[in-house]
């Protein structure tokens, strides 16, 4: 089925919608303020090495100091030679070429390699590494065959670097691949002469925009059209493509309907949908996703379906709608990392079988890096995603100031209970005249109810008046006690 690309722009972020079927399959979004760092190349300084963790903190410029790996530092070495510590290699202050291979998320900072890799069309170029190697996805022997032939005659023996073909490469001519190498090159002749001479911390090359990079890795042989609601940009966008990518430029066309793009084609609703929760299936049934620090969960129940057979019936028509809507939303949201899903429990073997490979050949859309293992004794489903941005989730929405994140709050009871205990430990250090409590209205209006015996025995108790204070300005577990 052909696939549609929506762009929408603004001033302040540029937001890609991946269309199939007429149903959004992925959500990219880049913010002017606060643009990705994959594939940026830089020129850091050493600020601290941690022999204990085989790792160093290195200044490239951002507000907080980046991470690299012993495993990423790029040593030529045999195979089945060990890797050298850290110390060994790198000392505090000394000047150093890396690239960010994942953004900084949360409390962490960037990743980083020494490895450096530069993608283009139809190549990625590894200057460091002489290797040549084919995407997997190319999975014909005959084509893979031919493309390294191809490779072979255009990349000279005293080449020092390498490359990695990629899947848009696969009916490439040898005039295309040559004109990618080039751009390539270039680049990095550009990245060498700026290395010598720029100061750390210093940007070197920027990866292309969000826009741009559509361009350069999204589209596929299913993609119809790319549709741009912005005339500048379709501007910009068909001059890049006529340079960099000419396969790709008559794909592009200007929206210029009344309605918004996204509203058009549903996608500020499914938007919306991603940020819940809760996913209801079409069958009646429903996923409950929890995106944590550690992991992700995904939770499938049966709901108000109940089936037209058995009950076994019923649970497998579930898992099988249910894996296939979690592997959309797991690109939807950009979920990364461990993730566990926990299918409604099966008995029948053939059906834990079906609901596997299912699950598997949805995912087969998805361009990121992942595993999925079995089901565990337990009956559930682990798998890991690549992670090298934040999700949708954190990129769109912060910590709730009143839960802190806990997705409850203390009830108006319970509030009620820690001021007369809060009181008591007033009263006990302090000999005030009288005590004012100052809290939200739920709370207030408790004590001015259900829970204004237990006040009035405290305040015997104390022999000192309590007071009571509404703030309408007071989430419901704060509250001020106030000696007067």
């Amino acid at each position: 089925m052909p696939e549609e690309i929506l762009i929408n722009f603004t001033p302040q972020e540029t937001r890609v919608a991946v269309m199939h079927q007429g149903v959004v399959q992925e959500l990219h979004i880049e913010r002017s303020a606060s643009r990705g760092f994959v594939g940026n190349v830089y020129v850091g300084r050493i600020v601290r090495i941690l022999p204990g963790m085989q790792s160093a903190f290195i200044d490239i410029g951002l507000g907080r100091t980046a991470f690299l790996h012993v495993a990423d530092i790029r040593e030529p070495r045999p195979s089945d030679e060990p890797l050298r510590p850290i110390e060994r290699l790198l000392f505090e202050g000394q000047s150093i070429l890396v690239q960010v291979i994942k953004d900084p998320m949360g409390s962490k900072g960037a990743r980083l390699s020494t490895q450096v890799s530069i993608a283009g069309r139809m190549l990625v170029y590894l200057p460091q590494d002489k290797h040549i190697g084919i995407s997997q996805r190319i999975e014909r022997e005959s084509e893979r065959e031919a493309l390294r032939e191809k490779l072979g005659r255009l990349v000279p023996s005293e080449e020092k670097g390498g490359f990695i073909v990629r899947t848009m490469a696969e009916s490439a001519t040898e005039a295309e691949l040559a004109k990618d190498i080039e751009f390539l090159r270039k680049i990095w002749r550009d990245i060498q002469a700026q290395s010598t001479t720029a100061a750390p911390p210093s940007l070197l090359y920027q990866e292309l925009s969000l826009a741009q990079r559509v361009l350069r890795d999204f589209v596929n042989p299913e993609t119809a059209r790319i549709v741009i609601d912005s005339r500048e940009n379709f501007q910009r966008l068909t001059a890049f493509a006529g340079e960099y990518t000419p396969t790709v430029a008559p794909l592009l066309e200007h929206y210029i309907g009344e309605r918004p793009l996204f509203d058009l084609h549903g996608v500020e609703d499914e938007i919306q949908k991603a940020l819940a929760r809760r996913v209801d299936l079409k069958s009646g049934g429903y996923l409950i996703i929890d995106q944590t620090e550690a992991m992700t969960t995904i939770d499938v129940n049966t709901g108000g379906f109940v089936g037209v057979r058995n009950f076994d019936d019923t649970i497998f028509k579930t898992n099988l709608e249910a894996a296939q809507t979690i592997a959309r939303q797991l690109r939807l949201r950009n979920l990364g990392g461990i993730i566990i899903i926990d299918f409604i429990d099966m008995e029948n073997e053939e059906h834990r079988t079906a609901v596997l490979s299912e699950f598997n050949k949805a995912l087969a859309r998805d361009h990121t890096r992942l595993t999925v293992n079995g089901f565990t004794a337990l009956g559930l489903v682990e798998m890991t995603r690549k992670r090298t941005r934040e999700s949708l989730a954190h990129v769109l929405c912060e910590e709730c100031p009143t839960c802190g994140g806990r997705g409850e709050v203390r009830t108006a009871r319970t509030v009620c209970y820690e001021i007369l205990r809060e009181l008591l430990r007033e009263a006990r250090q302090f000999n005030a005249r009288e005590y004012r409590v100052l809290g939200s209205q739920a709370v207030i209006d408790r004590f001015l109810d259900e829970e204004s015996q237990g006040l009035a025995m405290l305040s015997d108790f104390i022999g000192k008046p309590i007071s009571l204070q509404a703030e309408p300005s007071y989430s419901q577990e704060q509250y001020d006690i106030v000696l007067m």
